[in-house]
């Protein structure tokens, strides 16, 4: 029997240690911006967003347990939807926030038609709307052709391997490539306004995060493809955790380091002057 187990696979704490410190981090990171909330840097680009973003990167390294021990039907289900939604919440949350940089930009002329668009409650539409139809596309697959434990007894002889067949994957390659039509869309919008005037237009980090979201997926599906058994997991599971850090260290760090290290620079003058210049 093969698959990854707690007891005989050194990998499998790992993947779990570094998931837990994940989770701390982010924990962390979460921590100073409810700290710092009413500052600046927190402010400008739609705080209530970042905690949606910080929380669905702590599900997402979360995610990384249902991969681990031995498979079954329930956890088969639970873990090829959780982080498609989980993601797709995090990436129409940077989304949002790369639009709302936008229409803020647009809005700053004399009797613009975008200043009735700038609000909350398109952003918010934004991450409902997009994040819901991923939902759709899990709920369809659950009910039409679920995934499910399966034993590959074919792939190595003496030995079974006890792993998660997709059940549709056609389904499958929907949710992945919905959820990479986001993450393009993400970065080419936000790869478009990265040089906006703000002082605090976090699009340049954006436009790194989706880089690196985007290249760790487009590399995981070869390597997901060529593979079998418990490794087949793993490169599912490096995948999760590495375009979850990416996302926490393109977008947060920076912020972070200004927050902690450079207090000078989280000010509405501050703001005020780069504007100016």
């Amino acid at each position: 029997m093969e698959f990854i187990s707690y007891q005989n696979d050194t990998i499998a704490s790992a993947f779990s240690c570094v998931s837990v410190f994940g989770c701390l981090v982010t924990g962390f990171i979460f921590g100073i911006f409810i700290s710092y909330q009413n500052t600046p840097i927190v402010k400008a680009n739609n705080r209530n967003l970042s905690y949606l973003l910080l929380v669905s990167i702590i599900l997402s390294f979360l995610s990384v347990f249902l991969f681990l021990g031995r498979p079954n039907d329930v956890t088969c289900r639970l873990r090829e939807t959780s982080f498609g939604i989980f993601f797709s919440v995090a990436v129409s949350s940077l989304l949002a926030k790369t639009v709302m940089v936008c229409v803020a930009f647009k809005s700053t002329k004399p009797g613009s038609p975008w200043r009735k668009w700038l609000s909350v409650k398109l952003s918010y539409t934004i991450v409902s709307l997009c994040s819901s139809f991923q939902a759709v596309i899990c709920v369809i697959w659950l009910s039409i052709s679920p995934p499910f434990q399966d034993l590959d007894t074919d792939s190595y002889p003496g030995k079974i391997i006890i792993q998660c067949n997709e059940g549709s994957d056609i389904w499958f390659y929907s949710m992945l490539g919905y959820l990479g039509l986001l993450a393009a869309v993400s970065l080419v919008l936000a790869f478009m306004v990265r040089t906006l005037p703000d002082s605090f237009n976090e699009a340049k980090y954006i436009t790194f995060s989706m880089l690196m979201f985007c290249s760790v997926w487009i590399s995981m599906i070869p390597a997901y493809l060529s593979t079998r058994g418990k490794n087949m997991v793993a490169v599912e599971i490096f995948a999760v955790m590495a375009s979850s850090a990416g996302l926490l260290g393109c977008v947060f760090f920076p912020k972070c380091f200004i927050i902690l290290f450079k207090p000078e620079m989280n000010r509405n003058t501050d703001l005020l002057g780069k504007r100016k210049n």
